[in-house]
């Protein structure tokens, strides 16, 4: 049987709902980024007849992809109004080599909730990241990033002891590591290494993130170098998923 003759078959009602799922998730991916964006500038979401005659689809599969993005918690439902835009992610660029409030300095303020300092025996993974000898002590950082008074990220990090001791007399609450990594190793960063996952929010992470348990976390491991090449701070980074968006650039190079 061919893709026509296929076609040609009246559809079922559940061929019908899923056409019009997978054409409500096209919708709300369009409208979740002009959400994220702020290109509403006003606040609200075209009327529903607009969104149809702008998509070319149905009311009800436009409705659908509104309440996609409700569920997600970026629009709201006003009586009399409309549908209201209610969240805004703050854009981190991935191509920058740059800290938390370097990136988000037009967004808002970015402060820092340090939890825990202090010198630790590495396992052997973190080591052999860092190029250390084995057993030799690091420097690890625990801290919860605000914006706006808002917590962002949980950030564990991992420094080479000789530039991890000094930084611990800085003022890690109102500065980026990335800054004074740069003044006390007297050379800039160069390069990371950065993987990027989707996890799910452990208890530990969702009670300090005020998330909730088991939501999806945007997690990111950093393996910073300085400019001479050598490797010394390792970040596991959990964002709210709901709070950011990663974009960059990509450029396709002959392999």
């Amino acid at each position: 049987m061919t893709r026509n003759d296929l076609a040609a078959e009246p559809l079922t009602l559940a061929d019908v709902r899923r056409l019009r799922a997978d054409r409500a998730r096209q919708v709300a991916d369009v409208l979740r980024r002009q959400v994220l964006y702020g290109e509403f500038r006003s606040g609200v979401l075209p009327s529903e007849s607009e969104l149809v005659r702008e998509f070319g689809t149905s009311r009800n599969t436009v409705r659908e992809a509104l309440d996609l993005l409700r569920g997600e918690g970026l629009v709201e439902r006003c009586p009399g109004v409309g549908t209201l835009a209610v969240a805004e992610k703050y854009p981190h660029g991935l191509e920058p080599l740059r800290g938390l409030a370097e990136t988000l300095r037009e967004h808002g303020e970015v402060d820092n909730e340090v939890r825990a300092t202090g010198l630790i025996t590495p396992s052997r993974e973190i080591t052999a990241r860092l190029r250390l000898p084995p057993g030799e002590p690091v420097v690890y950082i625990e801290r919860i990033r605000r914006v706006n008074g808002l917590p962002l990220s949980l950030d564990l990090t991992y420094i080479a002891r000789d530039l991890g001791e000094p930084l611990l007399a800085e003022d890690l609450a109102r500065n980026d590591i990335f800054v004074l990594l740069e003044r006390i190793a007297g050379q800039p960063l160069g390069r990371a290494e950065v993987t990027l996952e989707a996890v799910n929010a452990d208890p530990h992470s969702a009670a300090t993130l005020d998330a909730p348990r088991g939501a999806a976390l945007l997690m990111i491991e950093r393996l910073t170098h300085l400019a001479d090449g050598r490797p010394v701070d390792l970040e596991f980074i959990r964002f709210r998923g709901d709070r950011i968006a990663m974009s960059g650039t990509l450029r396709r190079t002959r392999p």
